[in-house]
C-alpha cells in the first residue's frame, strides 16, 4: 500500500505547526520523521491517521483520500501506535489487543479473532502477560500491547509516534527490532517520529528531517544524518561515523552564537 502526503498544512489557533508537508511511504518501508521538540513530528503522523484535520493538502492511500473515509475504513488500512497508555480503565492485556479488531466486528469478537490476537501476543513475547491488567506491567511492555493491539487490525501501515520515548535503552531496542522484523516478515509499512538519531538511523530505510513545521531533509540515513544537517536543525555540533553500513552520531555540544 502506497501512502502519499501532498503539501499539508496545519495549524493550532492559527498558529502553523505543519507548512507545506509532502512526502511518500512505500510498501515495506520503514520510514523516520525526526527533528527538535515542537516541530510537527507527532502533528504530522496524526494529520496522516485523521485524528487531526489538516487545514489545506491532501493524503492519499493507494490514490485515495482518506478525508473521505470512515473512521473504520481508516482504521482497517492503519494502525496508530500512541507514545504510551494513558488514562486506561482497567483491563486485561487480551481485551485491549482485542480492541484493535473492533473495526471488522464491532465490539463482538469470536474465536478467529481471539486465536489471531494470541498469535500477535506470542509473536510480541507477551503470552505470559495475557490475562494481567495493562495498569499493572511494565512501560516497556505497555508499548507492545499498543503495538500488538495495531496489529490486531491487520493495517498495512503502522503510524508509530515516539514509540521509544519512554522506554529504556534495552526496551528501546527490543521495540525497534519487533518492527523491524514485523515490517520485514508481513510485509507492511511503518512511520515512526523518533527522537533518537541513532535509533532512526540503524531502523530506518528512508528519513524524513524536519525543522519549524517544514521538511529540511529527506533521503536514506546517510544523505539526512550529516554534521551540517544536524548543526542546521537541532543547533548542535556532533560527529557522524560510519560503521559500514549505518552512520551513528555522537553529540558534542550546543553551537554557540
Amino acid at each position: 500500500m502506497k501512502l502519499k502526503v501532498n503539501n499539508v498544512e496545519f495549524a493550532y489557533n492559527s498558529i502553523p505547526v505543519l507548512e507545506n508537508v509532502s512526502m511518500e511511504l512505500n510498501p515495506a518501508e520503514v520510514l523516520g520523521i525526526v527533528g527538535p521538540n515542537g516541530t510537527g513530528k507527532s502533528t504530522l503522523i496524526r494529520c496522516i491517521d485523521q485524528i487531526l484535520n489538516p487545514k489545506s493538502g491532501s493524503i492519499l492511500l493507494d490514490n485515495h483520500n482518506i478525508s473521505k473515509m470512515t473512521r473504520m475504513e481508516i482504521a482497517r488500512k492503519m494502525g496508530y501506535v500512541p507514545q504510551s497508555i494513558t488514562g486506561v480503565f482497567p483491563a486485561s492485556v487480551i481485551d485491549t489487543v482485542l480492541m484493535g479488531r473492533r473495526p471488522y466486528l464491532g465490539w463482538k469478537s469470536g474465536k478467529e479473532d481471539l486465536d489471531y490476537v494470541l498469535e500477535v501476543l506470542e509473536l510480541l513475547g507477551m503470552m505470559e502477560f495475557a490475562m494481567r491488567d495493562i495498569n499493572e506491567i511494565s512501560g516497556g511492555q505497555q508499548q507492545k500491547v499498543l503495538i500488538a493491539r495495531a496489529l490486531a487490525q491487520k493495517a498495512n501501515i503502522l503510524l508509530l509516534d515516539e514509540p521509544t520515548s519512554n522506554l529504556d535503552i534495552r526496551h528501546q531496542l527490543e521495540v525497534m527490532e519487533i518492527m523491524k522484523n514485523i515490517v520485514k516478515d508481513k510485509g507492511i509499512s511503518a512511520i515512526m517520529a523518533l527522537h533518537d538519531l541513532n535509533l532512526a538511523s540503524r531502523y530506518a530505510d528512508r528519513i524524513v528531517m524536519m525543522k519549524d513545521g517544514k521538511i529540511f531533509a529527506a533521503g536514506n540515513p546517510a544523505s539526512v544524518l550529516t554534521v551540517e544537517n544536524i548543526k542546521q536543525v537541532y543547533g548542535v555540533r556532533a560527529l557522524v561515523k560510519d560503521d559500514g553500513k549505518r552512520p551513528y552520531i555522537i553529540p558534542i555540544e550546543p553551537v554557540t552564537g
